[in-house]
């Protein structure tokens, strides 16, 4: 399994972003799972500077929105323009025409406008009022939110927050990482040392290559045991629904993929399940009253379900 293009683009991420190797990992299995992720963090640790990075390292087109309050669902789908010369409507194309898009400040804007993201992040597509359009290959929506300030935001609704494979948190940087970062922050933000080291069509074929490997039963069975726990789990008012669960396999795919494996085991399945299902479930009410996290109480499912031991048959 020839994993060199996925890791040539791990190493330019690294180039950017000092000392979060694990997560720019997630990044690039998300990418390759054909997913879409949820950037969760304080401002000013290198959301946008990772997201660009990304899209130069494949040579991708690249576009940012900024959501705010009056951010209408024609400004990210685009809208019908009147030609006088023609005495027709055109439709000029929204910046969700792109194949990397960063959706910042996604919990900024309306309801009503982030639910436009939903069928293009779904199915590839945009349907307006005369006609389907579907996006360029690959399509990723990276979404960035504060999880400190509240104050005039629209927290994102399960619906679609099931949208995102994965939500991940670069966190701030060790103190010698940030030494770095200070000594070379003109390149970083410049993405000087950023070149492009893998084509469209070999980003398209990586992910073909993940959506087929082999999966064992006894794997798929272990995720939907997992998913199965979850909705039972006494900590937990809303469990997995099987979007996650299909989630949770691709995601696992494409860690094996990384891992240079063209076969998946339950540790890929074990790692991914905090990213992937984390965002998704709801903590109940006595859980948010002892302050119990997220991470600890999936790694309390994962306890509760036998890992499965494979055959090399």
């Amino acid at each position: 399994m020839d994993n060199s293009k996925a890791l040539s683009v791990l190493t330019n991420l690294k180039k950017v972003i000092k000392g979060k190797d694990d997560v720019l990992e997630i990044v690039v299995i998300a990418l390759l799972s054909q997913g879409h992720l949820l950037i969760e963090d304080v401002p000013g640790v290198g959301k946008t500077t990772l997201v660009k990075a990304l899209a130069k390292s494949m040579n991708l087109d690249y576009r940012r929105i900024q959501f705010t309050p009056d951010l209408m669902p024609s400004d990210i789908i685009g809208v019908n323009v009147f030609q006088k010369e023609t005495s027709s409507f055109v439709f000029r194309k929204g910046p969700i025409f792109t194949q990397i898009l960063l959706a910042d400040e996604i919990n900024r804007t309306s309801p009503k406008t982030q639910s436009s993201l939903l069928q293009a992040m779904e199915e590839g597509e945009v349907s307006t009022e005369d006609m389907d359009y579907i996006l360029e290959k690959p399509f990723m929506v990276l979404a960035t939110q504060n999880p400190l300030e509240y104050q005039g935001t629209f927290p994102l609704p399960e619906a679609q927050l099931d949208r995102f494979l994965m939500r991940i948190s670069l966190g701030y940087p060790s103190k010698n990482d940030e030494i770095v970062i200070l000594q070379n922050y003109q390149g970083i933000r410049s993405l000087k040392d950023i070149s492009p080291v893998v084509s469209q069509n070999e980003i398209i074929e990586m992910q073909n290559n993940v959506a087929s490997l082999k999966v064992h039963d006894d794997i798929l069975s272990y995720i939907v045991r997992i998913s199965e726990v979850s909705r039972s789990y006494e900590d937990l008012r809303l469990g997995a629904s099987p979007r996650a669960s299909i989630d949770l396999l691709k995601a696992s795919k494409a860690c094996a993929f990384i891992r240079g494996r063209d076969y998946v085991i339950p540790d890929d399945v074990k790692e991914m399940v905090v990213p992937v299902l984390g965002h998704r479930l709801i903590l109940s009410p006595e859980a948010r009253i002892e302050r119990k996290n997220m991470e600890s109480i999936l790694k309390g499912v994962l306890k509760r379900v036998t890992v499965p031991v494979l055959s090399n048959e």
